[in-house]
């Protein structure tokens, strides 16, 4: 069962999201045949006098006993960051969160309402019937263990490396399978179709530092223990399941040696693309033939697949030869047990809880069982439940406002790529041909996702999250040796975020973002060029950061650029990686520049984007001065606003070694620091810690 999002897999980590905020999308929902107009059976209506209220800019937020230019942060946020504590249930908490927290209570009340129908079709059936079982918490007390009774005594039966190997492929095709990824993904040399990829994967902890570095050896020691706890409450005596524990360490510790860290993944787009042909892959893996696994999975046999991370597949392959029945057995089953824990009884929920959101993110409290069943429906059936939401929560002028926005800072950009000095004439050429082929994404897809073939009852929590798993690895697997259909969207419209995807060389925008602090249709332009305008930047500069320009117009895998461009931009962003080097986030942890470079870079080139469209569309009109800040104060305080969140200790401690995108609070000074513009609008002294100068200061986009 592969129900948590496996680390370091999916071909859409080279896509570039916005935030590294933990996601409901892991359906990766896609467009096929059925309208928008098809949504549901039912008419919804919210009550939004019992929605929770968003984060907006407010002058009073100001600390004005600091000095903007020399604490920026803590001039826009202190006082904000001060006053608002972390929420028991949350890890973090900020701007994000809030409206994350707002968009879960338009979809509880939508998923209360599907529930509460007598007679439903269609998705309101799926919403329903997913809520309604996942809310059931006698019934899933009473079930227990014994949903998953069939699955344990298959492992138990496993006493050789042929039976392992089916049962690998047999769970597989379930969608079940723990041990490495296996979906589509558009061919980095024909990004019109789909091949497959088989990645790495395996690992119960975030990044494979976890099982060797000496700061992490706490966290490492408390794995083994939950491991041990959820093998004694799968039924093994807890003597045995100690020594299991031991045993699944060693084994995950094994296959971290051959695994790729977060940074090498995060900043090597290539790793993903290892182009082999099935004899090839068997001679490379003959333990485990990948002829014989295509065959399990009802594929078409095909002239060549990405086998990525090789080092890892043949460490698997040596595994199967070399490694006992009864430790292939451990593993598999405290991750099949540990998979479905959030759905099963009360004590398997809290022991997943205790491990994975208290000992290793700091969260001292569960959410509450409604948030916990709608984060389900949203990584099981997002899509299913955004064509519910966007009827009731995204304005027909926010889309239009974003249109125009859109369109501004496209030409803003434009004007940025044709003015660099440091860029020739032939490259910037090629730049130019990828700025006219953006493909824009706003608020939710143009087609939905065809959801009849899943079946959903009142039956079980754990047989609905089953049914869908196995129905969304179908789909994924339906894809392989297809065209790309560019109509998809890789996450829910409820989801609080934006991301760019260099293969389709799209940026997109789900409805749930599209509020304060980001955007307002009745802002004003520097607060919304601040906020929504330097995401769009964002997600556009993407396209030409240290990866996104790895992919050309086409959203093909080529090198468009000059030898001199490539070694002249090389030089920027080492000037970057350097000054996100020196930030420290907590005491002997600074923010590492190598792995953040990307969101970096986006960062840098959006908000000087969306600044430059900012002017362009005031234009030469009076500064109104609200509130006795001008546009361009305004701009920046706005962008702050946006970043303004406090972290937990220990949640802090995994994004520095996972996230790709920076703390937040070194975003809001990241990129301004390194802009004469803000220099400019705070009147900052030479020496201020925000004005970045001569060497020091980072100009790319």
């Amino acid at each position: 069962m592969t129900f948590k999002k496996p680390q370091l897999l999916l071909p859409l980590a080279i896509a570039a999201a916005l935030t590294g905020c933990p996601q409901n999308d892991a359906d990766k929902a896609a467009a096929t045949t059925v309208t928008p107009t098809a949504t549901a059976d039912a008419q919804f209506k919210i009550d939004e006098s019992k929605l929770p209220p968003v984060n907006r800019f407010a002058k009073s937020d100001l600390d004005t006993s600091k000095d903007a230019c020399a604490d920026f942060g803590g001039y826009v946020n202190g006082k904000w960051l001060a006053a608002n504590a972390i929420p028991a249930d949350r890890t973090s908490w900020g701007a994000f969160e809030m409206l994350d927290e707002r968009s879960n209570a338009v979809q509880r009340q939508l998923a209360e309402q599907a529930a509460g129908l007598g007679t439903a079709t269609g998705v309101t059936k799926i919403v329903g019937d997913f809520y309604a079982t996942g809310m059931d918490e006698a019934k899933i007390n009473a079930a227990g263990i014994t949903p998953l009774k069939s699955r344990l005594d298959a492992i138990a039966a496993l006493d050789g490396k042929d039976k392992i190997a089916d049962y690998i492929r047999s769970t597989a095709a379930k969608g079940e399978n723990t041990l490495f990824y296996f979906g589509p993904m558009p061919d980095f040399k024909n990004s019109t179709t789909n091949i497959a990829v088989a990645m790495q994967g395996g690992l119960g902890l975030p990044d494979k530092a976890y099982y060797f570095d000496a700061d992490k050896k706490p966290v490492l020691a408390a794995y083994e223990q939950h491991v041990a706890k959820t093998l004694e409450l799968s039924g093994v005596p807890a003597g045995d399941a100690a020594k299991q524990a031991k045993d699944v360490v060693a084994f995950e510790t094994r296959l971290a040696k051959v695994s790729k860290s977060s940074e090498e993944m995060s900043r090597d787009a290539s790793l993903a693309y290892n182009p082999v042909s099935l004899a090839d892959a068997d001679k490379k893996t003959p333990n485990f033939p990948w002829s014989k696994f295509f065959d399990s999975q009802g594929i078409a046999k095909p002239q060549m697949f990405s086998l990525a991370i090789p080092a890892f597949h043949a460490e698997v392959d040596k595994m199967l030869a070399d490694t006992p029945a009864t430790t292939w057995q451990s593993y598999l089953r405290f991750h099949m047990v540990d998979d479905a824990a959030p759905f099963l009884s009360d004590a398997f929920v809290q022991e997943n809880f205790n491990f994975y959101n208290k000992t290793l993110r700091g969260q001292e409290q569960m959410k509450e069982r409604s948030k916990r069943v709608l984060q389900t429906i949203g990584g099981q059936a997002g899509e299913a439940l955004g064509q519910l939401y966007v009827k009731v929560a995204f304005p027909a002028e926010s889309k239009a406002r974003m249109q125009e926005l859109v369109t501004n800072l496209r030409e803003a950009l434009k004007a940025r790529i044709e003015n660099l000095s440091w860029m020739s004439a032939d490259t910037k050429k090629k730049a130019i041909e990828k700025w006219a082929s953006f493909t824009p994404k706003i608020g939710y897809p143009d087609k939905w996702r065809d959801w009849s073939g899943l079946s959903t009852t009142r039956d079980s929590y754990i047989g609905n999250v089953l049914a869908a798993n196995e129905f969304n690895y179908r789909f994924e697997l339906s894809k392989i040796g297809k065209p790309v259909d560019k109509t998809e969207w890789g996450m829910s419209p409820q989801t609080v975020n934006a991301y760019y995807n260099p293969q389709q060389n799209e940026i997109v925008f789900p409805a749930a973002i599209l509020q304060p602090p980001f955007f307002d249709p009745k802002a004003d332009d520097p607060l919304n060029y601040g906020g929504i305008g330097a995401v769009i930047g964002h997600e556009m500069t993407h396209g030409y950061d240290d990866q996104g320009s790895r992919f050309g117009p086409s959203g093909n895998f080529e090198n468009w650029w000059t030898p001199a461009d490539a070694k002249g931009f090389a030089g920027l962003t080492d000037k970057l990686i350097s000054q996100f080097n020196a930030y420290e986030a907590a005491p002997g942890a600074k923010v590492n520049g190598k792995l953040t470079l990307g969101e970096n870079i986006a960062d840098l080139g959006g908000i000087n984007t969306a600044y430059d469209a900012m002017k362009k569309a005031v234009g030469n009109t009076p500064d109104p001065m609200i509130d006795g800040m001008t546009r361009d104060q305004r701009f920046f305080a706005n962008w702050a606003t946006v970043w303004r969140r406090n972290f937990k200790p220990e949640e802090l401690k995994v994004r520095l070694t996972t996230d790709p995108h920076a703390p937040a609070n070194f975003r809001a000074i990241g990129a301004p620091s390194n802009m004469p513009a803000f220099t400019q609008a705070f009147q900052c002294k030479a020496g201020s810690p925000m004005m970045r100068a001569g060497d020091q200061q980072v100009v790319i986009w």
